[in-house]
C-alpha cells in the first residue's frame, strides 16, 4: 500500500477504509512514515473532513497503537467512568468530580495533562502537593484505582501513543481545530484507558478553544457520534466559558480552592453548579442512578457527610503526598508572598470579561507555560476573583495577585484590569447552555 495514495483519495474527499487508516497508524507508530507525508494527510483531512465511521476507525486503531486497560478482571463493583473538559480558566473541577463520584459508587482512572496555551492543566495543579506522583506505571494506577475509587495522573507513552506523534505534526501545521481529530485524540486516550462512559464539559465563550455556543454543540455530537462508533457512552454538557470559574486561579490556589470546596468553607456558587451537574451527569451515564434528580441527591451526600473529602485525601496520600494534607493544607501549599490588589479602571459592576487574555497574563506570571517543557510557579495566581455582576471599586478589587516580584504583578495587573469591563447594568449567559446523551442527542436547554 503506497501512502500518497491514501493522501490524494484523501485529497479529492473520497473515504477512506479501515484497512488505510490501520496502514496510517502504524507508519505513525513505528515511524516509518515520512513527516511531511503525515504533514499533507493531517491538511487533506482538515480540509474534507471524516465521517464518523472514519474518524471511529481513527480512534480505534489510535486506541490499539499502545497499552488499552481492561478493567473487566478487578473485581470493582461500580462501573468505570470519566470526564474530559476541553479547558478554561480557574478550571479545577476534575478534581472534586473524581473523589465525588469514587464516594457515589463509580471507579474513576482519570488520566489528564498539563496546561495548553491560557488554559490550567490539571497535572500541573496536582503537581503543586509535595510528593504527589503524576506518572506512576499503570500497576499501581490500577490498584489505587480499586483500592480508592479514583485516580488522577498524567499521559504515559504506552497509552495511544500513534495519538501523541499526530498532534505533534498538527501542532505546527494549523491543523488542531480539525474536529473529527479533535474527536478521536480525545476519545483515544479515554478509551485506552479502559471506561465505559464519558461525560464531557465542552466550554464556549471568551476563555474556550470553542467561541459560540453552536461550535460546542457541534463538537460534543460529533463526540458522541464517534463514541457510538467505538462502543463508548458519551453525553456531554455544554458550559459557558465566558468569566473565571470560580475565585481563584493558577495551580497551588487552585488546589486550595477545591479542599475548601470539599470540606465545605466556601461553595463557590459557579463553581458548585457545574460541579454537581457534571458529576450527576457521570452518575446517570455510568448508570449509578436512575435519574438526574437522585444523582444529585447522591452527589450532595457524598459532599455535605465528608464522604468525597475522604475519597479525595486518600486519593493524594494514595499518589505520593501528605497525609494531612486537608488539615494542613496551609503548610503543604505555600504562596507566592507579594500580595497586590487589582481595581478596576472604573468602579462599578463588572459586565464581561476576556477570559482569555486573564489566562495569558497568568501564563506571563508562571502559572503556564511560554515553551514546552518550561517549569511553572505552583505558588503564584490570582484569588477572590470577582465575577460577571459583582460590584467593584475602591472597597472590591477584581482580584488579588499572588506573585514572587512587584513588577510581574505590575504587568499581570495591568492586563487583567485591561480584561474587564465595567458598567451600570449587565446580562449573565447561562452557565449551561445545554446537555446532550445518547438518549436525546438533540441539544436541550439547561438553564442557570
Amino acid at each position: 500500500m503506497l501512502f500518497d495514495t491514501i493522501i490524494r483519495r484523501k485529497r479529492d474527499g473520497l473515504t477512506l477504509t479501515r484497512q488505510e487508516i490501520d496502514f496510517f497508524v502504524a507508519g505513525l507508530s513505528d515511524g516509518s512514515l515520512p513527516l511531511e507525508q503525515v504533514a499533507a494527510l493531517a491538511m487533506a483531512i482538515y480540509w474534507r473532513s471524516l465521517d464518523p465511521v472514519e474518524t471511529g476507525s481513527l480512534t480505534q486503531a489510535m486506541t490499539r497503537s499502545g497499552m488499552v486497560m481492561d478493567w473487566s478482571n478487578a473485581d470493582l463493583s461500580g462501573p468505570v467512568v470519566d470526564k474530559h473538559s476541553t479547558g478554561g480558566v480557574g478550571d479545577k473541577v476534575s478534581l472534586l468530580l473524581a473523589p465525588i463520584v469514587a464516594a457515589c459508587g463509580g471507579y474513576v482512572p482519570m488520566i489528564t495533562g498539563s496546561g495548553l496555551g491560557h488554559t490550567g492543566g490539571t497535572l500541573d495543579k496536582l503537581s503543586s502537593i509535595p510528593g504527589y506522583d503524576c506518572h506512576v506505571s499503570h500497576e499501581r494506577f490500577r490498584a489505587i484505582v480499586r483500592e480508592t475509587g479514583c485516580a488522577i495522573i498524567g499521559q504515559t507513552g504506552q497509552l495511544a501513543p500513534a495519538d501523541k506523534q499526530f498532534y505533534a505534526v498538527r501542532d505546527v501545521t494549523a491543523t488542531i481545530e480539525s474536529l473529527p481529530l479533535i474527536c478521536a485524540s480525545i476519545l483515544s486516550k479515554k478509551a485506552a484507558a479502559g471506561i465505559t462512559a464519558l461525560v464531557m464539559d465542552v466550554k464556549y465563550g471568551s476563555g474556550a478553544f470553542m467561541q459560540t455556543p453552536d461550535e460546542a454543540i457541534a463538537l460534543s455530537q460529533a463526540l458522541m457520534n464517534v463514541g457510538q462508533e467505538i462502543g463508548l457512552t458519551v453525553s456531554a454538557l455544554v458550559t459557558d466559558m465566558n468569566e473565571v470559574l470560580g475565585s481563584a486561579a493558577g495551580n497551588a490556589v487552585e488546589v486550595l480552592e477545591a479542599i475548601d470546596y470539599l470540606t465545605g468553607e466556601n461553595r463557590h456558587p459557579r463553581l458548585h453548579r457545574i460541579t454537581v451537574e457534571l458529576a450527576a451527569e457521570m452518575l446517570v451515564t455510568g448508570r449509578i442512578a436512575p435519574s438526574l434528580d437522585e444523582a444529585r441527591r447522591k452527589v450532595e451526600f457524598a459532599l455535605d457527610s465528608g464522604a468525597a473529602l475522604e475519597r479525595f485525601a486518600r486519593m493524594v496520600h494514595a499518589l505520593g503526598g501528605p497525609a494531612d494534607l486537608v488539615e494542613r493544607h496551609a503548610q503543604y501549599l505555600p504562596l507566592a508572598p507579594i500580595r497586590t490588589h487589582v481595581h478596576p479602571l472604573v468602579a462599578g459592576r463588572v459586565t464581561s470579561m476576556d477570559v482569555r487574555a486573564i489566562g495569558m497574563a497568568l501564563v506571563e506570571l508562571g502559572v503556564g507555560r511560554k515553551r514546552v517543557g518550561e517549569p511553572v510557579d505552583s505558588g503564584v495566581g490570582i484569588v477572590n476573583m470577582a465575577g460577571i455582576g459583582d460590584e467593584v471599586g475602591p472597597e472590591r478589587p477584581l482580584c488579588t495577585i499572588l506573585s514572587r516580584s512587584a513588577e510581574s504583578a505590575r504587568i499581570a495587573a495591568q492586563h487583567i484590569r485591561a480584561s474587564c469591563w465595567t458598567g451600570d447594568a449587565c446580562t449573565t449567559t447561562p452557565l449551561i447552555h445545554s446537555r446532550l446523551s445518547p438518549n436525546s442527542p438533540a441539544a436541550s436547554s439547561a438553564g442557570g
